[in-house]
């Protein structure tokens, strides 16, 4: 699977941009500064990156300037987001090497066909399509982010989608807090484990009584029982 790297301060676009990329089946990693995006283009090589210009510490220009400048990332596709419009803008933003620019307030639809469009030009195989998961009466469709109990339509926010998601793909197996925290959040995340508890509680909530498949094992983790 794919990931695309988010380097975007405004924390409410990056969680629309890492639902809508993870709803067309690709991961998402995201950073607030740029710094920690030029660490986090280093660490994990994304596939691309959604840049955004106007960055606490170091700007996208620069961001840019020292990703082309490293060997390793250097052939990363990069679009860049920004509030700024002026066509001065955008000429300096493909001068020091994005592949495109697109000018907030943006299409998310639009931005997904150029990612896909950016991603074939440069040979990588866009997202695949995922299988739907059906474990006893609910169902999740991971290409339209839908979930179903019963034949009944249940909404969930990005992560309880993640956490079911995951858990119904491995039937039977103990997942303990840190390890769900990897797998649905980001290594990279720095939040406490209860966090998963919350999340779980809610996510059993609202799979009503579809939600006793969903085990706690005390001291251990959780669990979608077979």
């Amino acid at each position: 699977m794919l990931e695309i790297l988010i380097i975007e301060d405004d924390r409410d676009i990056s969680e629309n941009l890492e639902y809508n990329l993870k709803k067309e089946g690709f991961k998402a990693a995201k950073a607030f500064d740029g710094i920690n995006g030029l660490r986090l283009a280093k660490e994990k090589h994304p596939a691309l990156i959604l840049l955004d210009l106007m960055l606490p510490g170091i700007d996208g220009l620069e961001v840019c300037r020292q990703i082309r400048a490293t060997k390793e990332i250097s052939s990363t596709p990069i679009i860049m987001l920004t509030a700024k419009g002026e066509e001065t803008d955008k000429v300096v933003g493909l001068e020091v090497g994005a592949d495109d620019y697109m000018t907030k307030p943006f299409s998310l639809k639009e931005l997904m066909a150029r990612i896909k469009s950016i991603l074939r030009r440069y040979g990588k195989e866009t997202a695949p399509t995922k299988p739907r998961l059906k474990q006893r009466e609910i169902e999740v469709d991971a290409d339209r982010h839908e979930v179903k109990v019963a034949g009944k339509p249940v909404e969930l926010t990005a992560k309880e989608f993640g956490l079911l998601q995951y858990l119904m793909e491995n039937p039977g197996r103990v997942f303990s807090r840190e390890t769900l925290l990897d797998k649905v959040w980001g290594i990279d995340v720095a939040i406490e484990t209860r966090t998963v508890d919350v999340h779980m509680r809610r996510l059993r909530e609202k799979l009503g009584k579809a939600g006793k498949y969903l085990a706690t094992l005390r001291g251990v983790g959780y669990k979608f029982k077979e």
